[in-house]
């Protein structure tokens, strides 16, 4: 019976074989139709002893077994057309694996830079990737452990903690990698700096089972992030040189200044003789003017190189601003009433006291009116105003001078830089005060801002925490070979009363004019 079979399904593939070759258009034969004609035709010959046998008990033999034979064979026929039509008409499916493969295929193919594929332990199984022959050129071969082995010694805990995120449930993980050159020709660094990106694949129960690597190479982003990196060291090298530089020629300037200012002031007190006219007075005089001034600019120096060493430590302490604005009127008053100008001052009623470094505080407003002075013309007038506004101490220095244009405003307040015009040409200047106030305003926390216009005046305002608590603190690790001030300067910050009376802090303000 068997050899029977086989002989029926060789008869039944040789006569659908030619038949289908014929009607198919391009001569090929499907599988799945010939196995639509072994089922129909196994179907057919049980049907050819089921049918006649049935209608043999409706009707005689002799019409039943014909009947039978014919309708059997009709109906075959009908099937066999039908059904191939049907699935020549759908297209063919293929199998999801095939398709998953394609598509995988189509990936190491595609994909920009080199794509890897990774088991579970880092091994690569698979190459491929758009860029992978510019790749291999310089790579030896990355198959099995031979990426590994390529990676920069101290790399390669970084490629296998990447891994290791990956297998701890994390779908996506990047790093930088060095890879070593096979061989080095020419100018090549030893060592190619890479990204690789990698992309974790699953099984059904989470579990990783595969990574796909993507790498780029980013030799020449890492030589631009390099040479940033080694611009920004010479600069702050060159800055720091700078400010080493003007500290120590700060330090070394004041000794014989000191020394100019003392034995000026002998000469012009006569403590050891008199002068024998007014023009060797008017000299001396002049000496001690003109060292006064630079010993003035010397000390502004120190203190901008302080400031940018991030060495200048503010000493917070509670104190009344109306007094040194006082000190501040006191100072420059006489040179405001010589030039003819007015100096005023408005300071809100009940302001009190507050924490902020005294001294800084003190130089700022001189720099601030000594500046005011200078730019105004006789007959103008200055004000200072101190006024508490949001916990802030606000302070504004206001004057009727020259004035700056719009477009030069953002250029002040750098170091060594004045605004040139026709106004300013005629007073000297290092162009060091504005920098000196914003370093010191910034150091305690505070804002600076400055309106001005051409001819109209300028209206400069400084904020200030009014309790201290924006100022920055040094804390810096002690280091044996630095200098130390001598007499020691003690630090210490005293805490004012929270329960400040509002009343008096917003009270009306008082004026005074110098």
């Amino acid at each position: 019976m068997s050899d029977i079979s086989v002989g029926a399904e060789a008869l039944v593939d040789r006569v659908g074989r030619s038949w289908l070759s014929r009607t198919s258009g391009n001569g090929e034969v499907r599988g799945q139709e010939l196995a639509i004609l072994r089922r129909l035709a196994l179907a057919s010959s049980v049907a050819l002893f089921a049918v006649p046998a049935s209608l043999s008990f409706i009707t005689s033999p002799a019409v039943a077994l014909p009947a039978g034979v014919a309708t059997v064979c009709a109906a075959f026929l009908f099937s066999a057309v039908g059904s191939i039509a049907l699935s020549r008409q759908r297209p063919e499916s293929r199998p999801a694996e095939a398709v998953v493969v394609e598509h995988r295929d189509l990936m190491l193919e595609s994909a920009f830079g080199l794509v890897l594929l990774l088991d579970s332990q880092g091994n690569v199984t698979t190459v491929g990737g758009r860029d992978r022959a510019e790749f291999l050129i310089w790579m030896r071969d990355p198959t099995g452990r031979g990426f590994v082995e390529q990676i920069h010694v101290s790399d390669r805990i970084v490629f296998l903690q990447a891994i290791d995120v990956l297998r701890q449930g994390r779908d996506a993980h990047g790093a930088d990698l060095r890879l070593e050159r096979s061989a080095v020709v020419g100018g090549d660094q030893q060592f190619v700096h890479v990204r690789m990106e990698l992309s974790a694949r699953r099984d059904a129960e989470g579990h990783l089972t595969a990574i796909i690597g993507q790498l780029r190479d980013i030799s020449q982003d890492q030589q631009l992030r390099d040479d940033a990196a080694r611009k920004t060291a010479e600069a702050e090298s060159a800055n720091d040189a700078k400010s080493r530089f003007l500290a120590a020629v700060s330090h070394e300037l004041r000794t014989p200044l000191n020394a100019i200012l003392g034995f000026s002031d002998i000469l012009s007190g006569e403590y050891f003789g008199k002068l024998e006219n007014d023009r060797q007075r008017e000299y001396v005089g002049l000496i001690r003017q003109s060292g006064a001034h630079l010993l003035s600019v010397v000390n502004t120096m120190l203190d901008m190189s302080k400031i940018e060493a991030g060495r200048y430590e503010l000493l917070l302490e509670s104190f009344a601003i109306e007094d040194t604005i006082a000190t501040c009127e006191a100072m420059l008053g006489l040179q405001a009433k010589e030039k003819g100008l007015t100096l005023t001052s408005r300071i809100q009623r009940g302001l009190g006291e507050i924490v902020a470094d005294q001294r800084a505080i003190q130089q700022i407003l001189i720099n601030l009116v000594g500046n005011a002075i200078k730019f105004t013309d006789a007959g103008g007038a200055i004000t200072i105003d101190a006024a508490l506004a949001d916990g802030m101490l606000k302070l504004s220095i206001g004057d009727t001078g020259i004035g700056i244009a719009s477009e030069r405003l953002a250029s002040l307040g750098q170091p060594f830089v004045q605004i040139q015009n026709d106004y300013t040409r005629r007073y000297a200047g290092t162009g060091l005060g504005l920098s000196l106030v914003k370093g010191l305003v910034g150091l305690h926390g505070g804002n600076f801002s400055i309106a001005s216009a051409p001819g109209e005046g300028t209206v400069i305002t400084i904020l200030i925490p009014f309790d201290g608590s924006g100022a920055v603190t040094m804390q810096q690790p002690v280091d044996v070979n630095r200098p130390v001030d001598f007499p020691p300067r003690l630090k210490h910050t005293v805490e004012i009363d929270e329960g400040r009376n509002k009343e008096l802090m917003n009270g009306p303000a008082k004026a005074k004019i110098a």
